[in-house]
């Protein structure tokens, strides 16, 4: 069914799907559900993604479909739970991973 390359290929698009969800996760958990930035929050990774899968030369089929759903989904996951930790560990939390994962170090830091 799969070639060897074929295999590989989806499995770089499930990881590049997964790593590009954890950001708009982030922010999707300091957004109320069914906003405008909660939609956003969703949507905006899918064209990217479907560029890596075009890059890369993966065809749509049920397995590789459920495949990418699943790294969609625990990206955002992925980034939900890490939004908390950085609001539990800072005390707040923006919608900023990155910014927040600098504040998180400079802090960790500053305690050495």
């Amino acid at each position: 069914m799969f070639g060897e390359n074929a295999v590989s290929h989806v499995a770089v698009v499930a990881l590049l799907t997964f790593l590009v969800n954890i950001p708009f996760g982030y922010w999707r958990a300091k957004t109320k559900k069914f906003s405008k930035e909660w939609f956003l929050a969703i949507h905006l990774p899918v064209p990217l993604i479907v560029l890596f899968r075009i890059l890369m030369g993966v065809h749509l089929n049920i397995p590789t479909l459920v495949t990418f759903v699943i790294s969609f989904f625990l990206g955002q996951r992925v980034g939900i739970l890490l939004n908390r930790y950085v609001e539990e560990k800072l005390g707040y939390s923006s919608r900023n991973m990155f910014a927040d994962l600098i504040r998180l170090l400079s802090k960790e830091k500053e305690h050495f």
